[in-house]
Order: C-alpha cells, then sequence, then structure tokens
C-alpha cells in the first residue's frame, strides 16, 4: 500500500540482533515468571477484582513483558517484529486467561451460567448440539470434557482462551495483506492488545457467545482482504471455487455458529463492499477495483446462509420482534438509559465523565485517529497508492450501514448497540494499524524517526495500560468481577436440592434462576427447580425497613446471598439499593432461619406473613 521513507534493510535495525535477542529473552522470561507466579497463588474465594486478585510481582512481570513487545513492534521488522507481537499476544493472552490461570471454578453471570447450563445439556445427553442456535462455544467446551477429562466449568474458561486468541493473529495479519507496511502491522497488533470491542457494557470477557464471536472477525475479514487482494495462483476447487472465496465462507461460517447478530455485520460488511464494486463497475472503464475480484457471489450466498439458519428459530424472531417494538416505544432507548444510570453514578459519588474516560477514552482516542485517516484518505491526501484507496474505501463505505444499525440499535434496544460498536471496534482496530502508521510517518518529519517512534510507544503504551486494565469488569468501572467460586456453586446446589418443593428463592438484586441453569441445565427449561421457577428479586424498599416478608409478596421463600451480591451491593453500589444494616438485620429476625452458610454463600428461609 506505500512504503517508509527509510530503506528497511537488516543494516538499519535499531540495535544489532544480538542485544535484541537478549532483550526478548528477558520479556519471555518475565512472561513465564509470571504465569507462574499467578499459577501459585489461585483464587480460594471470591474475588470482586482480577487485577487486585492477582499477586502485584505479576503484573510488574507482564508489564516488562508488554514494554518489550511494544518497543519492538513500533521499531523492529521481519523475525524480529515478529518475535515482538508473539511476546505482546502471548502476554495478552495470559492476562485473559488469568481465571483459567488461577484456578477460577467458573467466571461470568447472567448469560454465561445459562450457556453452561446449555453445555451440560450436551455433555449429559439431554440435547445435541445441533439444536442450540449457536452452539460453537458450546461444542467446545463439551470437546474439552470428553477429551481433556476437564470439568464443564473449566473447560468453557478454555473455550473463551481459544475463541479469542484469533483476534490477536488476524488483526496483523489482515493489516499486513492490507498494508504491506512493517509499522502499520506493528501498530495494529499493539492496538489489537487493547482487546477495544469488549467495552463492559454489552460485550464482555467471559463465556458470552456474542462478544466470543466478535474475536472471530478477524477472520472473515482476513479472508475477504485475502481473496480481494492475493490472486490464486494454484488450479480453482470445483464450482470455480478459489481459496480464498472457500476461506470467507468457512471462516463466516464458524462466525455463525458463534453467533448470528456478528454473522449479520460480516454480511453487512461483505456486501458494503460488492455494492461499492457494482458501482464502479457500472460508471468505470479503468480502476484498480476492476481488477478485484467481486463479491457478488459471496454476499448472495452468506446472506442465504444466514437468512435460512436464522427464520427457523424463534429466538431470532423474538429478538426482531423486541428491536422493533423497542423503536417505538416512547420510554425506550439510550438516552433514558444513560441518563437513569448518570444518576445512580451520581448517588454513589461517581459520575459519566469519570466512567467515559476510564472505559472508553482508548477507544475514543483511537477512533479519533481512524476518522481523521478516513478523512484525509477521502480527500487524497495520504500516501496510499490506488490498491491502496480502492480497499480503504471498502472499509470505509462498510462503516456507514454499520454505523447506522448502531443508531437504530441505540434507539431500540441500548444493550444492542454496544454489541454492534464491538464489531465496529473489531473493524477500527485493523483500520488503526495503517492510519497511526500514517501518523507516525508525518511526524517523523517534524523529528526524527526515533522520536516519532517514541512518542507513538509512549501514547500507544498509555492506551494499552487502559484498555488491559478494562477487560475484566471491576469495581473501578462500578461493576464487581463475576468470578463465581465453587463455595457459591455448592451452596447454590445444596439449597435447589433440599429446599421445599414449590419455594421460591429471591436475591438481592440477582434474580437465582441463573445459577439452576449453570448447575441443572435448562433443557426446555424442564429441568429448573419449581423454586427457582418462581424465582426474582426483592422489593428495596420493603426490605430496607427490616420487613423480609413483605419484600417478596408476604410468601414463603428462600433468600440467597452470594459474596457477589454483598460485593455489588454494600461495596460497589454503597447501599444505593439494598442497604448492609438491613441486611445484617436477618441474623437477629425471628421470621429469617439461616440454613446454608459457607465463604461465599449464605441462604435464609423466610417465612411468609401468613405465618407471623
Amino acid at each position: 500500500m506505500y512504503r517508509d521513507t527509510i530503506e528497511e534493510t537488516a543494516d538499519s535495525q535499531p540495535m544489532n540482533r544480538s542485544a535484541l535477542d537478549w532483550l526478548f529473552a528477558a520479556g519471555f522470561l518475565a512472561l513465564a515468571a509470571g504465569i507462574a507466579l499467578a499459577r501459585n497463588d489461585p483464587a480460594t474465594t471470591y474475588e470482586s477484582s482480577v487485577y487486585t486478585g492477582t499477586p502485584t510481582a505479576v503484573w510488574i512481570a507482564f508489564a516488562l513483558a508488554l514494554a518489550i513487545a511494544v518497543s519492538a513492534s513500533l521499531v523492529c521488522y521481519g523475525r524480529q517484529q515478529a518475535i515482538g507481537i508473539g511476546l505482546g499476544a502471548t502476554t495478552v493472552t495470559a492476562i485473559v486467561s488469568l481465571p483459567v490461570i488461577r484456578g477460577y471454578y467458573f467466571y461470568g453471570m447472567g448469560d454465561a451460567l445459562s450457556h453452561l447450563g446449555w453445555t451440560r445439556d450436551i455433555v449429559e445427553g439431554e440435547m445435541g448440539a445441533h439444536e442450540l442456535f449457536y452452539p460453537a462455544v458450546h461444542s467446545l467446551g463439551s470437546i474439552f470434557y470428553f477429551l481433556g477429562g476437564i470439568p464443564i466449568e473449566r473447560g468453557l474458561l478454555f473455550a473463551l482462551v481459544v475463541t479469542f486468541v484469533p483476534f490477536l493473529i488476524f488483526v496483523p495479519l489482515t493489516v499486513r495483506d492490507l498494508s504491506g507496511n512493517a509499522l502499520a502491522v506493528g501498530v495494529a497488533a499493539i492496538v489489537s492488545w487493547m482487546v477495544l470491542p469488549i467495552n463492559n457494557v454489552a460485550t464482555h470477557m467471559g463465556v458470552h457467545t456474542n462478544s466470543n464471536a466478535l474475536f472471530v472477525v478477524p477472520v472473515v475479514v482476513f479472508a475477504v482482504v485475502a481473496y480481494l487482494r492475493r490472486r490464486a495462483t494454484i488450479e480453482r476447487f470445483p464450482l470455480g471455487l478459489s481459496p480464498f472465496s472457500v476461506l470467507v465462507y468457512v471462516s463466516a461460517i464458524t462466525l455463525l455458529l458463534v453467533h448470528p447478530q456478528q454473522m449479520v455485520n460480516a454480511v453487512v460488511f461483505v456486501a458494503a463492499v460488492s455494492g461499492v464494486q457494482y458501482l464502479v463497475h457500472r460508471r468505470y472503464a479503468d480502476h484498480p477495483m476492476l481488477e478485484q475480484p467481486t463479491l457478488h457471489t459471496q454476499t448472495l450466498v452468506l446472506g442465504t446462509i444466514f437468512g435460512a439458519w436464522a427464520v427457523t428459530n424463534q429466538r431470532f424472531r423474538d429478538a426482531v420482534e423486541g428491536f422493533v417494538t423497542g423503536i417505538f416505544a416512547a420510554d425506550v432507548g439510550g438516552s433514558a438509559e444513560i441518563d437513569q444510570q448518570g444518576t445512580s453514578l451520581t448517588e454513589i459519588g461517581g459520575s459519566l465523565a469519570e466512567l467515559f474516560v476510564t472505559m472508553f477514552f482508548d477507544a475514543a482516542l483511537i477512533g479519533l485517529a481512524v476518522g481523521l485517516f478516513l478523512l484525509l484518505a477521502v480527500i487524497g491526501r495520504t500516501r496510499l497508492d490506488a490498491e491502496g484507496r480502492s480497499l480503504v474505501t471498502y472499509f470505509t463505505v462498510a462503516l456507514v450501514p454499520l454505523g447506522g444499525m448502531f443508531l437504530l440499535y441505540f434507539l431500540g434496544t441500548p444493550n444492542m448497540a454496544f454489541r454492534q460498536m464491538g464489531f465496529i471496534y473489531v473493524v477500527l482496530t485493523i483500520l488503526a494499524g495503517v492510519a497511526i502508521a500514517h501518523g507516525i510517518g508525518g511526524l517523523s518529519r517534524f523529528v526524527s524517526r526515533p522520536g516519532a517512534s517514541a512518542v507513538a510507544a509512549v501514547v500507544l503504551g498509555s492506551c494499552l495500560v487502559l484498555g488491559l486494565m478494562t477487560v475484566y469488569a471491576s469495581p473501578i468501572i462500578y461493576s464487581p468481577g463475576q468470578h463465581v467460586p465453587e463455595a457459591t456453586f455448592n451452596g447454590y446446589e445444596t439449597g435447589m436440592d433440599r429446599g421445599a418443593d414449590d419455594t421460591p428463592y429471591a436475591g438481592i438484586g440477582y434474580d437465582p434462576y441463573r445459577l439452576d441453569h449453570g448447575i441443572n441445565g435448562l433443557e426446555g427449561e424442564e429441568s429448573l427447580t419449581a423454586g427457582t421457577a418462581a424465582s426474582g428479586e426483592l422489593d428495596p424498599e420493603t426490605f430496607n425497613e427490616g420487613n423480609y416478608s413483605g419484600a417478596y409478596n408476604d410468601a414463603d421463600h428462600y433468600l440467597v446471598i452470594s459474596s457477589f451480591d454483598e460485593t455489588r451491593e454494600f461495596d460497589v453500589y454503597q447501599g444505593l439499593r439494598y442497604e448492609e444494616t438491613a441486611y445484617r438485620g436477618l441474623e437477629y429476625d425471628p421470621y429469617a432461619d439461616r440454613v446454608i452458610s459457607n465463604d461465599d454463600f449464605r441462604m435464609y428461609a423466610i417465612a411468609g406473613g401468613d405465618d407471623e
């Protein structure tokens, strides 16, 4: 796409090969030491933060490895740059793998527990993997169970890591095909380590299939770019297929099996490229795009595959109905939700501005850099060659419908809007490599090339720290970690096994039915206990008055409270919804009997109002 003015030869390496080898050895040694230290300090009880729960020495070791990786990715090329990128990618993978390394029993509340239940159903023969709408992650967890004898809970955590790794590999590979410039590849690798698609609003680092699918998207984008950029020199497959067109189909179908919503976005991306090609073929007789193979067939085939897969599924139809209803509902939308969250943050001493800086400053900075680059590319003020401009044009045009979908989601179902943002940031992560490399090249005209690289290292390194410290939920973003220790599982399992039939379970701010999914499966919801089938949350106002039975309609019920609940309601939310004094009062109420208790779980039998 473009080349730096400095000739990339072995003589222009920033330091001699021997010194680099010693530096890389120190980086990998630091990485190994960090992993060993983390492994030697397993989590024995609930941790509200992966970050504070992990020993400080681990973070020092990882920081050293990442510092070496960032520097090598920016100033080296060839084999040395590849080693630096490998060091950084492995370190980030280790950070994402900390729940596995440190022996977490499971990680993820909400949807993750339902995915655990589906995986349990597959393992126990209650259902086939093909019966799920998106079975890839569950199937991976099952494979680890059957082939490795790994517990289902831990197998799913391994599946999380397996689906994450392609993101770190294929972002720089895509930029290499897109650009051919070593600096752009190195920058793209560093930006990928920030894991910008995870926003902890609707995309999460955990067993969350929609989020897991985001890490497979770069494989599809790589396949598309490879199909456009490379000309297949080997004999074509039957039906006129080339190896790269087959790669487009296989990667897209894999994405569909991880989660179909991201497959929709992939189809939109491919269709946007196809649309641009169609217009160019209609209007121009001589254009670089005319030399590239078209994506019309791929668009049709992938759209048909998704349509056939989706329209037969009731959950998909319900989601579409909810989305359309949300757009026309006056009280539904992103603005109302933001106002509500802003008010709650103010009441506990936070602010939306503070939260935005913590969670989105790095993403905003990268988005701004890419936006400026695309603007300059449109007006022809970049060093892109003809083919490079055509490829960037495809990405630019594709962002228009993807952004339009974000706005529609924002009006209808704000949670889906932030999932859409996750996909957009996969695309922006790829473009950031080319954009920032151009910026470094421009800066080097005013300062030396080493000076420009040093500035880039400081800025990107700072964004990397900010990005990695918000990959997992933690109190720093007013969201406690979703660690589920074994004691919590045991408490819930014992309570559900020994609880009275038809007596509902209630929680403070968290409906216990998700734990029932994870423990007993949920095939057709036939395996759910009668109690959790009627479960729900307590009324905060009544609970805070000390009226524990009235908080659940004056009915007999079990109140289940985990360390996660206590941390969220009393430490993070600071009693905004449920007051800690009311919770402590349970121990002295004559109608509340604590029937199960361990380090991470308590269950109380609450007598209804009729029994008082």
